[in-house]
């Protein structure tokens, strides 16, 4: 006898018709014919389909706008310079040095080894020390700045660009140009993102030292 011919059995039908109901009991249900059968199980898909618990709470979605702001898939190289520039334009809102912290979560470097993103060879793997070269005297024009300007863009590769911009500060004749590198990941689990490998003052940023 056949595999699919011993499945068609009286015997092997009438196993399958005690069935448990959604009550918690057992009941006992005359062998069906193959039409019943088929739209018994065909109702029963539907009903225990009913049942599956939706594992997303509620406030998902808000949570998910809630997430601390930062490089996202979707970003071109201009619009990641474009966030951190507005992220230090509004730097402590909503609290202080948030827009600092939102260029710590874009930058490209490696926390466990010193880095070239400000120029010159420092260890940034926390974020005071980070923190603190961006309230320099010559990064601070950054922080709340009035005015900016893009003087060049260009993509020097195809995952490398550069952008030239030009920043008026808060302070009387406060102005300074910045150059942002930025760099999108191949392969790991930042492949495809625009992070910044460098952010570099036109002229001397650190010529009066810079204790951090």
């Amino acid at each position: 006898m056949s595999f699919c011919s011993s499945l068609s059995s009286p015997q092997t039908l009438s196993l399958f018709s005690k069935t448990k109901q959604f009550n918690g009991d057992y009941s006992y249900r005359p062998p069906a014919t193959s039409s019943s059968s088929s739209s018994s199980s065909l109702s029963f898909r539907f009903r225990a389909s009913a049942d599956v618990p939706d594992f997303l709470s509620e406030d998902w979605l808000e949570s998910r706008r809630k997430r601390p702001f930062g490089p996202r898939l979707s970003f071109s190289a201009e619009e990641a310079v474009q966030c951190q520039l507005d992220a230090l334009k509004y730097n402590d809102q909503p609290r202080q040095d948030y827009g600092i912290e939102v260029m710590y979560r874009f930058a490209g470097f490696d926390p466990f080894e010193r880095s070239t993103y400000f120029g010159p060879f420092f260890d940034l793997g926390q974020f005071e020390r980070f923190r603190r070269i961006f309230h320099h005297s010559t990064y601070r024009v950054l922080l709340g700045h009035k005015e900016r300007k893009i003087l060049s863009s260009l993509f020097v590769e195809e995952n490398r660009f550069k952008q030239r911009i030009w920043i008026r500060g808060s302070r009387p004749e406060e102005e300074e140009i910045f150059q942002f590198t930025m760099v999108q990941r191949v392969g790991g689990s930042w492949d495809g993102y625009w992070l910044t490998e460098s952010l570099l003052n036109d002229g001397d940023a650190f010529a009066g030292g810079l204790a951090y």
